[in-house]
């Protein structure tokens, strides 16, 4: 009775950790790898009841309980690999799975000792984390929690390849009947318990880490696009100048306008110049890159910090922009109008401060205006002053395609 009782502490504790990440994912909002870890909990909390419950016996024990551990490795990996901004290679995973489960059914068939099925699931779960070990190593950023997930999976991976063999060592032949009789059988409670342990309390210290990031991001963002807000944005800009500066990296400043927004409020209402604002700024999320940073610093004046950007590079980037929202369909808005956006450019130069860059992209944006508006102006490259034709409609224009209605 005492052992039936110590057995089922492993997959309680495991359901309780999963019980735990879901809650976090549900009410904290958080992202899709928390919800993996629930799952990947969940999948081990099965496959450890399976083992409890399941007669030991049945020639379909070590299948069922390796497709639920396999599943659930795969699942916690594909999180935490997601989690560092990488991509687990899942395809790779199920062939280690298939090659596996095609070693074991063999063993099954051949003898009625456990030892060589224990070894070869084993060995399929050692060689599936150290695939995403690698993979994790492979992620740009290395913080303290990211270093001890690498420490955990490092000795889970470890644990799963050198456990089973010594082992085994020691116990030589375990027979099917005898299995939940066996020292194997206790030792691997007390290890897989330890390890559900270690791991789900680095893991919860991750989430509450980003539970926390993306609270005191929620107040530094702008309710409308989601975009940085304007003191968020500056504050960005006043600690990525002095960092480019150090590392020699180039720092470019892209500032938009959208162009004759106070008509299309006026006429269209207020209601229609947000699903403007907000598309544009879906725009802007969909091609600046994770190291870039994007905010809205006025009514309808967006600003990107287009970090290791070189100046024509980050022109090219503000010219995608302005083509890409010149077609965009708006809600509210007549179906033959389209709304326009005029750029600035400027690259920081050294020793420059924001205010001094941001004053220099703004004066080429105000270019752009002078300039006839829906074009992108550098201010690395002054040019002459030009005239060009209007592409967004006419005030006069605006106001006749909204009675046309």
């Amino acid at each position: 009775m005492q052992t039936q009782i110590l057995g089922l502490l492993t997959p309680l504790m495991a359901l309780l950790f999963a019980a735990t990440f879901a809650v976090f994912w549900r009410a904290g909002g958080m992202k899709r790898h928390v919800l993996g870890f629930a799952i990947g909990y969940l999948l081990f909390a099965l496959g450890f009841l399976a083992t409890h419950f399941l007669p030991s016996e049945a020639v379909y024990l070590f299948h069922t309980t390796q497709a639920l551990y396999s599943l659930g490795v795969i699942v916690y990996l594909a999180s935490l690999c997601e989690r560092a901004g990488q991509k687990l290679h899942i395809s790779s995973q199920i062939g280690v799975y298939i090659i596996s489960a095609a070693v074991l059914a063999l063993a099954v068939s051949m003898t009625n000792d456990v030892g060589p099925r224990l070894i070869i699931v084993n060995m399929g779960y050692g060689v599936m984390c150290a695939m995403g070990l690698t993979t994790l190593l492979t992620a740009p950023r290395r913080t303290v929690i990211d270093t001890a997930i690498i420490v955990v999976v490092a000795i889970q991976a470890a644990d799963f390849v050198v456990r089973p063999n010594l082992t085994l060592m020691f116990e030589k032949t375990i027979p099917a009947a005898d299995y939940r009789d066996s020292i194997y059988y206790s030792l691997i409670g007390l290890v897989l318990g330890v390890k559900s342990v270690a791991a789900a309390m680095v893991l919860i210290g991750a989430t509450i880490a980003e539970l926390t990031t993306t609270l005191r991001e929620s107040s530094e963002r702008d309710d409308l696009t989601g975009l940085h807000n304007r003191g968020s944005f500056e504050q960005s800009m006043r600690s990525l100048l002095p960092r480019a500066q150090i590392e020699g990296r180039p720092l470019s400043l892209v500032v938009a306008d959208i162009d004759h927004f106070k008509q299309v409020n006026d006429i269209w209402g207020h209601q229609s110049g947000d699903h403007a604002i907000a598309g544009f700024a879906e725009i802007i999320e969909n091609m600046v890159r994770g190291c870039d940073v994007s905010g809205r610093i006025g009514g309808e004046e967006f600003c990107i910090a287009v970090w290791n950007c070189d100046n024509r590079p980050a022109e090219r980037l503000a010219e995608r922009i302005r083509q890409s929202f010149a077609h965009l369909e708006h809600e509210g808005l007549n179906d033959d109008i389209r709304l326009t956006a005029s750029f600035g450019v400027a690259t920081a130069q050294d020793g420059e401060t924001y205010e001094d860059l941001f004053a220099r992209a703004d004066a080429a944006l105000y270019q752009a205006k002078s300039n006839g508006r829906d074009r992108v102006e550098n201010a690395e490259r002054p040019r002459a002053p030009e005239i060009k034709p209007h592409k967004a409609p006419e005030i006069v224009e605006l106001r006749q395609a909204a009675s046309d209605r």
